[in-house]
């Protein structure tokens, strides 16, 4: 079974409120690698090439914190657990 099969079998309760965000957004410009857009399985980060900034589709969030370790070198990324009753629910593994 694929990666993405297993998250399509996830379920997801979505607060209004996100629970990431990017703490200064022009240390991203900073950053060459941008590893929080290739760590996070459930593709949460995106660079916009346009806005010149990371777009966070907080929605999908995992709730694993990979993305605040692979932004070690600035520790730009600041993540707190959902609020009680929301967030993921694991259907598979």
């Amino acid at each position: 079974m694929k990666i993405e099969d297993k998250l399509f079998l996830n379920k997801y309760r979505v607060d209004s409120q996100p629970h990431l965000r990017i703490k200064d957004p022009s240390q991203c410009l900073q950053c060459e690698k941008k590893q929080c857009t290739l760590i996070c399985p459930a593709a949460v980060y995106r660079w916009d090439e346009h806005l010149q900034r990371i777009i966070i589709g907080w929605e999908n969030c995992m709730e694993m914190g990979a993305c605040t370790i692979a932004c070690h070198e600035f520790n730009n990324i600041e993540m707190n657990y959902p609020k009680g009753g929301y967030g993921i629910t694991y259907r598979y593994g």
